[in-house]
Parts: C-alpha cells; structure tokens; sequence
C-alpha cells in the first residue's frame, strides 16, 4: 500500500488573519499548541493539518502536504537520488516524530513524516480467524 497523506500546514505571515479567515469559511476547530508557535487544525474528517508564522523570510505562503514514511533520512535520500532538491533536513519534533521536506523536479514542494516511536499508538494484535470447516463429501450417487 502506498504511503498516505497524513499532515497539511499553512505558513503565512500573518498567521492570526490566516486562523481568522479559515475559521470563517470552513468549519474547522483550530487550537494554539502550549509552547509552541504553531495552531492545530481539526477538519472533522480527511487529513487534519497546522498554521504556522514562515520559517524562513524566501518561504513562500502555501500550504504544505506531508506523506507519512517510515523513514524521513530514507526518503529524503531517495527523493534527492531521483532528481529532488532538500530544502529541510530530517527535523526531529520531539517525541511526536521527525520532518523533512523537499522541492521535486517540476518545483514543488512536499513534506515527509515519520511518528516517533513514543507517539505511535500500540497496535492490537490481530486476532486469526478460525478455519473454514470443510464441507462434509457426499458419498455415492443414488
């Protein structure tokens, strides 16, 4: 299976106008994160996302998707081998998991995610189905 689209975040200069805006037009819940600089979007459902001040004075204001990978120094090695250009390095956040991103050769670009291990839900292990029983073989024709 492919790796999905996990993550959407707006870096915009005037991030309060942005959440103001966005609040008005869709109904989305938006919530600043304690300590951090950054707001979480809640979408109800589909791909949630973040808004953030630009990181840098060339960051354009877009919206950046993120791609949930395994691992974000792997893929960041493989985009580049493949003709892109990296334009943020593995970046841990915390317990929460690790970033990179990435310019693909027509231009654009694309965020890479991977949950750190504290973060990542435990998963249930899968219970196995029984066995079909097999159909009784009749014996004989009449």
């Amino acid at each position: 299976m492919g790796n999905p689209f996990v993550h959407i975040e707006l870096a915009a200069d005037d991030v309060a106008g942005a959440k103001k805006f966005y609040k008005s037009v869709f109904d989305w819940k938006v919530a600043d994160m304690p300590g951090m600089d950054y707001a979480m979007l809640d979408v109800g459902k589909g791909t949630g996302g973040g808004m953030t001040a630009k990181q840098m004075p060339q960051q354009p204001t877009a919206w950046l998707p993120y791609v949930e990978v395994v691992n974000v120094d792997a893929t960041l090695k493989k985009a580049e081998s493949a003709g892109a250009k990296i334009i943020l390095p593995k970046t841990s956040i915390g317990e929460m998991g690790a970033i990179g991103v990435f310019i693909d050769p027509q231009g654009a670009a694309l965020g890479v995610w991977a949950i750190g291990k504290k973060a990542a839900s435990p998963k249930k292990a899968a219970k196995k189905k029984p066995a079909p029983k097999k159909a009784a073989k009749k014996k004989g024709k009449r």
